[in-house]
């Protein structure tokens, strides 16, 4: 019978993980390292906490050091022994050339990529000196891929908000009251904006636009003393999503040169989604040739990225989906009724399962325009599958303008009787 590793059962209690939400942190942080999701499942942390495994394969090896900011050792893990000077276990020798390639990609990636708890800690744990150093910061940044997941599953709720806010307040206490060095001190301004255009995108996504008003001018100071280009594209990517909500069209428009400014969106996937983002607000402006043409720069960009590359884990939702929905979102906005069904089906069929939020929002535009193509029935059909704990934030505002539609355009149809019916119940 083999021993438990109750190193790892501890670090684990520690952070309050459960055996699933360990195997979403490993999957995450394998996504990062290697651009392609991991298949870690809660079985296999059943046999790593069992001690059935005693020595995980390359990636998860790595994975795990990087959730829990030590070594794989002090986890209480083994390296099978092939002689007395050699440790290295024989997965290891044919991945010899894979893993420093792995970790060189993790320790490149500007944002975290673990899963932990959305609890922030009270006091974040120095290296003993009072000085901040880079493992405090790893472990702060830990929290980030947390927020994006539940931003990506449940859409702006109050929680992810609160929880982002709490986490920027850490950072930014941190780098008042600790010594540090210059760069350090960047990556903290870097996480405290980081975490506020997280509450900020939550605020928006939850309509709340008031909080989100005052969350916008703490992130772009923040953004700005981070000097991170990549922080301060996302700050701008935010800005111009609340101005849009606002109605304030031409500011969008701002916000989007103003991130086509920053040194990233030299790279083809940030200027792809900085264009997919204008023709949106050109549509908004009633600008038809120009959304369109934005559209198609989008597309060109996109096809020209090099989606292998280390990227922030913030910016991974942005793939030829997130493409197809933006440009679902001008084509709705335009009245291409046609175009915009077009492109919610490639949405649907491109989208990754995670992005539960996302797959809610496509199904009220694909709602949308069917109705514009005078289909009552399939168009109240498309509504009703999205879930009820998905009908809040945006998804909620575009069903409320459906059933308004829906009552203007076909009054006496059966589906918009069912549609009353079943919404008053």
């Amino acid at each position: 019978m083999t021993a438990a590793n109750e190193q790892l059962k501890a670090r684990m209690r520690e952070l309050g993980l459960t055996q699933e939400e360990l195997a979403e942190a490993l999957n995450t942080a394998i996504e990062q390292m290697t651009g392609r999701r991991g298949t870690v499942s809660a079985r296999t942390i059943h046999n790593l906490t069992t001690g059935k495994t005693r020595w995980p394969q390359a990636k998860q090896r790595l994975a795990l050091e990087a959730v829990f900011s030590c070594t794989a050792i002090e986890l209480g893990f083994t390296p099978h022994a092939r002689s007395p000077v050699d440790h290295t276990p024989p997965a290891s020798k044919q991945n010899l050339g894979e893993e420093p390639v792995l970790r060189r990609t993790f320790l490149t990636t500007a944002s975290a990529t673990a899963l932990t708890p959305l609890t922030p800690d009270p006091e974040p744990c120095t290296d003993g000196s009072g000085r901040v150093g880079q493992s405090d910061v790893n472990r702060l940044a830990a929290r980030f891929a947390l927020i994006i997941a539940n931003d990506n599953t449940t859409g702006g709720t109050c929680q992810v908000e609160q929880a982002a806010l709490g986490l920027s307040q850490q950072a930014i206490h941190l780098q008042k009251t600790r010594p540090a060095s210059q760069r350090v001190r960047g990556r903290l301004y870097g996480l405290a904006a980081a975490f506020t255009g997280s509450a900020l995108w939550a605020a928006i996504d939850g309509g709340r636009l008031d909080q989100a008003q005052q969350h916008l001018n703490d992130a772009i100071a923040l953004a700005g003393l981070s000097g991170d280009p990549a922080i301060q594209f996302r700050t701008w990517g935010h800005a111009g999503a609340l101005y849009r909500n606002l109605g304030q069209y031409t500011s969008a428009l701002a916000a989007d040169e103003a991130a086509k400014r920053t040194r990233s969106a030299r790279d083809p996937l940030y200027a792809s989604l900085v264009h997919a983002r204008a023709a949106v607000h050109h549509a908004d402006l009633r600008d038809r040739q120009t959304a369109l043409r934005c559209l198609g720069f989008a597309e060109t960009a996109l096809e020209r990225a090099d989606t292998d590359a280390p990227r922030p884990v913030w910016l991974q939702f942005y793939d030829s989906a997130e493409f197809h929905l933006l440009a679902l979102t001008t084509t709705t906005t335009l009245g291409l009724w046609e175009q915009a069904e077009a492109h919610a089906h490639q949405t649907l069929a491109k989208l990754r399962p995670d992005l539960k939020r996302n797959r809610a929002l496509t199904c009220a535009y694909l709602a949308h325009a069917q109705l514009g193509q005078h289909e009552p029935e399939l168009a109240v059909g498309t509504a009703y599958k999205i879930p009820a704990q998905a009908r809040h934030g945006r998804t909620a505002r575009l069903l409320n303008a459906f059933g308004h539609r829906l009552h203007t355009l076909a009054p006496d149809s059966p589906a918009t009787r069912e549609w009353f019916g079943k919404e008053l119940l």
